[in-house]
């Protein structure tokens, strides 16, 4: 064990410095920690969380913006991958909790608006022992790993090694139609690439046999066509990237592997890209994923179309055990934390946050709590953990729990024989919401 944690530290030891600032006190609690009407399974694990970013450069790969006007050449470059890990860390003395600093688009023609999320981890803390599943996340087009530290820093709290990537997508809102269908091609290389360099480089911090994807949006749609989907070469985005390069990692085309990761044990996507106009695997190529499958999206989603989104990924992808979780009314902000208060200045801010019907917090606590079964069950092992997912009742406003006489009102349905209230979820507390499960088949 001493020789585990000494090669843990050494792998730690080597990356490059945080560039997350510490802050004193942060401005409110961290969205990483749940409510007090959170379901179970969303609480903070036994770990403290540890923080650190690096920088991985990825050699040859297209560099985009500096085609040739005239002859429309490609060059090519080393793509720069900011990557954010967090990790079960030991207690740092006096250190102070993260504060997370990033920016977004602002609304045309407006510039980027500056933000701040607090956080719970602790930069540059000792990791605590090593062996531990590796989780990829990907964010929104435009967004960035510091709105999604709800889910990274509460994995890690779980025992996970966490990596979020910085994707440096374009500015969606001042360049043609053909730029903004380059991430469709970026995503699933940069979710390849940083997974098989995190692999070789942390060392037995993490197993690297063991490994998940999470995406949110565009990065739902990386998580996928990474996971095992496969891109249709005759879709309507192919011709949107220029040189021919997103038809190479197409079904069949040379760089096919280029944009997949071996191994992967679960995949879990948030309102994922992909569906519409057309669907971008076309009707066999969400067959190919045969990782375990966790759908989530906002049946109200005016960004990513519910019935050609997740509905279609969940019937599409028939060759592997998948669910699909369905906030009723809600929209396409359910990747992201609650909006921090230099985005509440106008609706155009609020918006890259908030649902205008469920409330922020709520969202983030029922992801967590399936998310966490969902990983439990497919990454450690956990075959308990499919009682929480294997719900009685699909849509939640169905289950009853008639509770003994005396039981808290903050109790949780214990699930089992004559209990269809959702098992984690506390009375009144379970509206709102579908929850489907199919098999594999052939």
């Amino acid at each position: 064990m001493e020789r585990l944690i000494k090669t843990a530290l050494l792998a730690i030891a080597l990356l490059a410095p945080a560039t997350a600032q510490a802050g004193n006190t942060p401005p409110s609690v961290p969205p990483s920690v749940p409510g007090t009407d959170a379901p179970q399974l969303a609480a903070l694990g036994e770990y403290k969380v540890g923080f650190r970013s690096i920088t991985l450069g990825h050699k040859a790969q297209p560099d985009f913006p500096a085609a040739d006007p005239k002859t429309g050449a490609i060059p090519l470059h080393e793509r720069k991958l900011v990557v954010d890990l967090w990790y079960p860390a030991r207690q740092k003395p006096g250190a102070a909790a993260i504060t997370y600093h990033a920016t977004l688009f602002g609304e045309p023609p407006q510039p980027p608006v500056a933000y701040t999320m607090p956080g719970l981890a602790l930069a540059d803390a000792e990791p605590a022992g090593g062996g531990y599943p590796l989780v990829i996340v990907s964010h929104g087009y435009s967004n960035s790993p510091e709105g999604m530290t709800w889910l990274t820093e509460n994995l890690a709290s779980k025992g996970y090694v966490v990596a979020a990537i910085h994707h440096d997508d374009p500015d969606p809102y001042i360049i043609p139609a053909e730029a903004r269908a380059v991430p469709n091609y970026n995503r699933p290389l940069d979710i390849a690439f940083v997974a098989a360099s995190l692999r070789k480089s942390l060392g037995t911090l993490i197993d690297p046999a063991n490994i998940a994807l999470i995406g949110y949006s565009q990065g739902g749609y990386g998580v996928l066509a990474a996971g095992g989907a496969s891109l249709d070469p005759e879709g309507p985005n192919m011709p949107l990237v220029a040189g021919g390069y997103l038809r190479r990692i197409a079904r069949g085309g040379p760089d096919e592997a280029a944009g997949k990761v071996p191994g992967v044990k679960a995949i879990v996507a948030m309102a994922a890209a992909g569906g519409r106009p057309s669907s971008a695997w076309g009707p066999e190529g969400l067959r190919a994923i045969t990782a375990p499958l966790l759908l989530i999206q906002g049946s109200s989603d005016l960004t990513v179309d519910y019935k050609t989104g997740a509905l279609a990924q969940f019937e599409g992808a028939t060759r592997t055990d998948r669910y699909l979780l369905t906030f009723k009314q809600g929209g396409h902000a359910i990747g992201l934390s609650p909006a921090p208060a230099e985005m509440q200045g106008t609706v155009w801010d609020l918006d890259w946050f908030e649902d205008p019907v469920w409330r922020k917090d709520r969202i983030i606590a029922i992801n967590l709590h399936f998310i966490t079964a969902f990983l439990a069950l497919n990454l450690k092992g956990d075959a308990a953990a499919r009682s929480w997912l294997d719900v009685p009742v699909t849509n939640s406003d169905d289950g009853e729990w008639k509770a003994p006489d005396g039981t808290p009102w903050a109790a949780y349905s214990p699930g089992g024989a004559g209990v269809t209230l959702w098992k984690g979820f506390q009375r009144r507390h379970a509206s709102g919401l579908e929850l489907r499960h199919a098999a594999a088949t052939k």
